[in-house]
């Protein structure tokens, strides 16, 4: 066999975000558009001056590491949640989290970017990205060339239908206090993450059975009913 080249890859950040825990997290990027979280970039990268000109573009390629998966193994062929977990197909025709390589690639909308503390940050919006994320490398993104029109999108060409949401009166009541305790928005967050199913294919035909997504410092109690998924109620930790 060759000897082919390895590599050591350095992390340059870690991602703060309000995703605690893989469950709750969306598929793709851009889909929950109130979620929330920082880069920071740790040292020797920790400069404003590698940051100079970004303020200049709206959207960042950001490349990490899956870290949460780095126990289990890779396959092969693996089941794509959009497929119901019915069909299989190959690893590299697919965003599965457990690869070879455990690389994922993320495109995301940036905010401010700034100096805190002598730690620096680039706010972002829209991501995808487990809290304590170890983040490899960023780069522009150029809508001229990132951009494909009438490219073709395989087994998953549009997004997937969102379902309907709603809310407990005992769960609103706890939002708004939440809202008004914390001044930060969680209603549209919860429904936005709910309204895209998280379940895995294996649990979608069961209802009423209690589900918990973590996000910052609480715990979201959901369940699927017959036509909606319902929030029950928002537990501390």
């Amino acid at each position: 066999m060759p000897d082919y080249p390895s590599f050591t890859l350095s992390t340059i950040g870690i991602i703060h975000s309000c995703y605690k825990e893989k469950f709750g997290i969306p598929r793709q990027p851009g889909l929950v558009t109130e979620s929330t979280a920082r880069l920071e970039l740790i040292p020797p990268y920790n400069r404003l001056d590698t940051l100079e000109g970004l303020s200049n573009f709206s959207h960042i390629w950001v490349q990490f590491i899956f870290h949460a998966c780095l126990t289990e193994k890779w396959k092969a062929k693996v089941r794509p949640p959009r497929l119901g977990g019915k069909e299989k197909l190959g690893v590299f025709s697919t965003r599965a989290t457990h690869r070879p390589n455990p690389i994922g690639l993320s495109v995301i909308k940036i905010g401010r970017i700034y100096q805190e503390d002598k730690k620096v940050f680039i706010d972002l919006y829209g991501a995808d990205l487990l809290d304590g994320t170890p983040v490899l490398d960023i780069k522009p993104y150029l809508p001229y060339a990132d951009s494909i029109p009438n490219s073709k999108g395989g087994f998953a060409p549009t997004p997937t239908q969102t379902k309907n949401v709603l809310f407990s009166a005992e769960a609103k009541s706890q939002c708004e206090h939440y809202e008004n305790l914390h001044n930060r928005e969680i209603t549209t967050l919860i429904k936005q993450i709910i309204e895209q199913d998280p379940r895995p294919s294996y649990l979608s035909e069961q209802i009423d059975r209690e589900h918990g997504i973590t996000l910052w410092d609480v715990n979201i109690k959901w369940c699927a009913r017959n036509d909606h998924l319902e929030i029950l109620r928002i537990e501390y930790k």
